[in-house]
């Protein structure tokens, strides 16, 4: 890798693309869903899982599956560059090297894979979609505390209370059910609170690594 263009800024420019692409085209497929609401339906209900669109309904069904896709693909591609230069330690790369240990780069790429697997299973796919997004909801969250334990004193607080908070949603869903508080925010709005503050923080990562070298 170039010197004018290490591996973490390219790391970082793939994980931010991904990350923006993904917000823009689930709002896209959001307006394109007639009656789609984001506080009754799930994000995997854009896949046309649901009564009474028993079938994909297009073009939000390939719409949200793409994009799913792609951001996993391209986090799984991040994952391995990050874990390159971790291990190689090259110079170019500055010092942000020693911030990611091979837990970080697996759990990372974990995320990528469970992401690409809801875009390939949606909801109609039965218990493997179930699955691969309890993945997700997992190995996403995950990563931002494993992060924390390296990263620079402020960016670990977000990184440690976003993947915290992630978690808390998530268990909070499975233990409690329908007496989860976070359902005052209707189903929709309770699986965002898991997806949407991990991707944001993906973002603020993305920003740290195109900006490593500087």
């Amino acid at each position: 890798m170039s010197p004018k263009f290490p591996s973490l800024n390219l790391a970082g420019a793939l994980i931010f693309a991904g990350v923006l692409q993904w917000f823009l085209i689930v709002l896209a497929a959001e307006t394109l869903f007639p009656g789609y609401s984001v506080r009754a339906n799930d994000l995997s209900d854009l896949a046309s899982t649901v009564a009474p669109h028993a079938s994909p309904l297009q073009p939000s069904a390939w719409l949200f599956n793409g994009t799913t896709f792609l951001v996993g693909l391209l986090v799984l591609i991040s994952a391995a560059l990050i874990y390159q230069s971790a291990r190689c330690g090259r110079p170019e790369d500055g010092d942000d090297n020693g911030q990611f240990s091979p837990l970080f780069s697996a759990l990372f790429a974990l995320s990528g894979l469970f992401a690409m697997g809801v875009g390939i299973f949606p909801g109609d796919a039965g218990v493997i979609h179930g699955l691969v997004a309890l993945g997700w909801f997992v190995t996403a969250p995950l990563s931002a505390i494993v992060y924390s334990r390296r990263a620079g004193r402020a960016f670990a607080y977000f990184s440690a209370i976003v993947g915290a908070f992630a978690l808390i949603v998530l268990i909070s869903a499975f233990a409690l059910g329908n007496s989860s508080p976070f359902l005052a925010l209707g189903r929709g709005g309770e699986e965002r609170l898991i997806a949407f503050p991990v991707l944001l923080w993906m973002a603020a990562l993305a920003g740290r690594l195109m900006d490593s070298s500087s």
